[in-house]
């Protein structure tokens, strides 16, 4: 598959019993293909894969397929323990999956000796070409690399690595180090401008769930060059791609896409939909940029 472009880390829906929303998940996925997106990455931290239950999953994976059509479909692989994870990734191959984007296990931090030794476990579990997704701060493992160097010496279908540190310095380190080897994205909203300057050529986006037409505009202006008219999108688009950084990142997300009628605002518990005037203040946010969208967009 080609490892370039916008790739929605897509929102999971729910319906007011907090069921999988099928109907609505494929309506989602449709949406986002029509827009630009170069393949769908359900089941990650966006998607809310640590409440789906392993069948909820696989589930979701069928819908997402089907949907997506001859579009990409690469699933977050992410569970409490590494046999689930290695369960889940040849599951995903056995559906259909192009790829697989590989998280740290939930809940435990491991040391470097055993993250790693999760990634070899599920990478040599597939054949699957695989993105390694490197999120510090949400995760409590960090990835080096020198060490992504390592795993990608032994493991052939590590092809990318979506760079969620918040660092532009470490896409800097990784293009001099593996530019030859792993296709970097960046995973982090609100660096994607500075991101794609430092090399990278992805995007693992959260915003575009609720704005896919800017977000694939945004991407596009900067690969081709066009900084001036990128700069104005960015500089309209940053209040929005900054919800994409809290902890309620999944919560805001959802409440933008409910503002622009494309989705609601359920997420599972222990989450709980925005209220009072948190709520009120992501509103101010959304709306601001909604009165403003023509503008910012050509």
């Amino acid at each position: 598959m080609d490892w370039h472009g916008v790739f929605p880390a897509i929102t999971t829906p729910f319906t007011r019993e907090l069921a999988l929303d099928e109907r609505a998940l494929a309506r989602h996925v449709t949406w986002m293909v029509q827009r630009g997106a170069r393949a769908i990455v359900p089941l990650g931290s966006l998607g809310e894969g640590n409440t789906l239950s392993f069948e909820e999953k696989l589930r979701a994976i069928d819908v997402c397929r089907e949907a997506a059509g001859l579009i990409p479909v690469v699933p977050g692989i992410a569970a409490l323990s590494t046999a689930e994870a290695v369960s889940l990734i040849r599951a995903a191959g056995k559906r259909g999956c192009a790829g697989a984007m590989v998280l740290p296990p939930y809940v435990y931090r491991g040391d470097e000796r055993e993250t790693l030794a999760h990634f070899d476990a599920v990478f040599g579990a597939t054949p699957l070409p695989c993105m390694l997704y490197n999120n510090p701060l949400a995760y409590g493992t960090d990835v080096l690399p020198a060490q992504l160097a390592a795993l990608a010496e032994r493991h052939r279908n590590l092809v990318a690595v979506k760079e969620s540190s918040a660092d532009i310095r470490r896409i800097t380190a990784l293009r001099v180090l593996l530019a030859e080897r792993l296709v970097l994205f960046v995973g982090v909203d609100d660096m994607i401008l500075e991101g794609l300057d430092a090399g990278a050529v992805g995007w693992i986006a959260g915003l575009v769930n609720a704005f896919p037409s800017e977000t694939v505009e945004l991407f596009d202006l900067i690969g081709s060059g066009e900084l001036d008219a990128a700069r104005r999108l960015y500089a309209w688009f940053l209040p929005l791609l900054r919800l994409d950084t809290g902890p309620k990142f999944v919560q805001l997300i959802k409440l933008a896409q409910a503002e622009v009628g494309k989705g609601s605002e359920a997420v599972r518990p222990p989450r709980l939909p925005l209220v009072g005037e948190e709520r009120e203040a992501a509103l101010a946010t959304i709306r601001a940029a909604l009165a403003t969208r023509r503008q910012a967009v050509r």
